[in-house]
């Protein structure tokens, strides 16, 4: 305990207990002449300096401003300026950023069955008197059904791991679990939550959006029908507007990604029809897909042929090397390749998003 220390407690024992100056010093074990010690330094010019520099450049530390006060002219040596900024309390801890591991790139795959693989993200928006507040997005990937949204002004890891647990207990645990490298996903918490449900977290990487594209397609969405559309006033407005909307999103939207059906029919659909065999037939620049009684005749590029392998095509056939395939980029060119089995109904579906497809029947 220092000299500055002892004199304020020796102070506060004569105050408050009435007590002989000399007694007090021999209890703290404090010269009386330090009691009685008063400083002949005058450091309101120091400290005047150091306060109009803070304030100009609050994120500046001791040797930032000391260098300042230097190049200024000021002859105090960098003791008195340290004595004095720490007096002033500017000394403030810096956090150091916390560093991510490596984040591997992971195809961005349909799922084959519901609670496979879910998506997670966060959205953010304003009320009136612009007063902010979050929302917590969880979604099933298979069936783009919205399995929850959560509403409040703070959501922590903790209230993320509850508000999943509540969709566990209704619907099961998922597989996998994608989302970005946000502070409440990366929290021990969540993850030893995670390794105790043995649910396996893809991380994007860091800038990466479009990794986590099913869930950001849903946040467009959802923002264009609910947060761009109403002028909100409390929370029980957002939440009341929100379920609402989860409610149409489900059971009365079509979804184009999902044949014009709502996530509900589509998930319910009959077993026969999630489990329709694919066959395949690989050719020079072209492939041949058996689907429901109808021929599909594909040509692909080698930008398309990876295209297909992140939407999970060759979980469902047989993988073939692409090396042999080439470009027609005509449909006139695409006709002449066709072989002589197989007649083409809409020539002009030929070219479309860097691919060339067309239906053919067997003559």
């Amino acid at each position: 305990m220092g000299s500055a220390a002892k004199r304020q407690l020796t102070m506060e024992l004569i105050e408050d207990h009435k007590i002989a100056v000399s007694r007090a010093c021999k209890i703290l074990s404090l010269n009386r002449s330090q009691f009685y010690y008063t400083t002949q330094r005058d450091d309101s010019e120091t400290i005047e300096a150091l306060q109009e520099l803070a304030f100009k450049h609050p994120t500046y530390g001791f040797r930032k401003l000391f260098a300042y006060l230097r190049k200024s002219g000021k002859p105090w040596n960098h003791k008195r300026v340290y004595r004095v900024y720490k007096l002033l309390q500017l000394n403030k801890k810096r956090k150091g950023k916390r560093r991510l591991p490596d984040r591997v790139k992971q195809p961005l795959l349909q799922p084959t069955a519901i609670n496979i693989s879910w998506s997670m993200d966060f959205m953010s928006d304003s009320m009136v008197g612009n007063r902010k507040f979050r929302t917590f997005n969880v979604m099933d990937d298979y069936s783009r059904e919205a399995l929850a949204i959560e509403i409040d002004t703070s959501l922590s890891s903790k209230r993320i791991i509850r508000t999943l647990e509540a969709v566990i207990a209704e619907r099961g645990v998922p597989k996998s679990i994608r989302t970005d490298n946000g502070p409440e996903f990366t929290s021990k918490e969540f993850e030893l939550w995670c390794q105790e449900k043995q649910i396996t977290v893809h991380y994007i990487q860091p800038g990466k959006p479009t990794q986590n594209g099913y869930i950001e397609r849903f946040n467009r969405i959802y923002r264009e029908a609910i947060l761009d559309t109403y002028l909100f006033f409390d929370l029980d407005q957002v939440r009341t507007l929100t379920r609402e909307w989860i409610e149409e999103y489900n059971f009365t939207r079509p979804h184009e990604s999902l044949g014009n059906l709502t996530p509900e029919e589509w998930k319910n659909r009959p077993l026969e029809e999630k489990n329709t065999p694919i066959t395949a037939v690989w050719q020079t620049g072209y492939l041949h897909l058996q689907l429901n009684n109808s021929s599909y005749l594909v040509h692909l590029s080698k930008f398309v042929s990876h295209r297909l392998l992140e939407c999970g095509v060759y979980q469902r056939i047989q993988k073939q090397k692409m090396d042999s395939l080439t470009d027609l980029s005509t449909p006139a060119q695409f006709q002449s390749e066709l072989p002589g089995q197989f007649k083409s109904q809409e020539p002009d579906q030929f070219h479309r998003n860097n691919h060339k497809c067309i239906e053919v029947k067997n003559n």
